[in-house]
């Protein structure tokens, strides 16, 4: 199968899970079969409180970590993981594929830093079993990313202004069209 990697970068707020989700939404007006797991954040009025994982096939949502202090086995600077979560996580993306389009929202510290968290998720998208593969990165976290996956090219793409996410979802699921416009750069 053909594959290619496009990954999702931007700061902290700026839509990666959204545009995720939109993306998501287009491949399957198209028909195409996607897979993987978003992260969509949960809030208590503007405050962010915790993080869960969406299995993108079935709906199935679990609450995968909490913004707190407490004490935990999975821990990152600001939140503390839920270990079956995560697991379960891990395996709805080792049952992801072959997909058309596999999304992976995100890849961060646990995985690139400290091959925990979802790190199988690197075997899959070296594997290549997906046409498209959407992946969100955290910009300070892309080069420790791109040398893991060790994939000849990856297509990054910095997130544009919501009123441009339209014309880059089109984009990305036409097939055998270049996809991406001035906010995109390979490696």
């Amino acid at each position: 199968m053909m594959h290619r990697i496009t990954v999702l970068t931007g700061e902290k707020g700026s839509g990666k899970t959204t545009l995720c989700q939109r993306i998501l939404e287009g491949a399957l007006q198209r028909g195409l079969d996607a897979a993987g797991v978003l992260s969509p954040a949960r809030f208590d009025g503007d405050v962010k409180i915790g993080i869960d994982v969406l299995e993108v096939r079935t709906g199935e949502r679990r609450a995968l970590a909490e913004a707190d202090d407490h004490p935990g086995v999975l821990r990152t600077h600001r939140y503390r993981f839920d270990p079956e979560s995560v697991l379960w996580g891990a395996e709805c993306l080792a049952a992801a594929c072959p997909c058309d389009v596999l999304i992976v929202d995100e890849i961060g510290p646990l995985e690139v830093e400290r091959g925990q968290g979802w790190a199988n998720a690197l075997d899959i998208l070296r594997a290549g079993r997906y046409g498209l593969a959407v992946v969100v990165v955290r910009p300070g976290l892309l080069d420790a990313f791109c040398t893991s996956v060790a994939q000849p090219r990856i297509d990054t793409l910095t997130l544009p202004a919501a009123a441009q996410h339209a014309a880059l979802i089109d984009a990305l699921l036409a097939p055998w069209t270049p996809p991406f416009g001035a906010w995109a750069s390979s490696r």
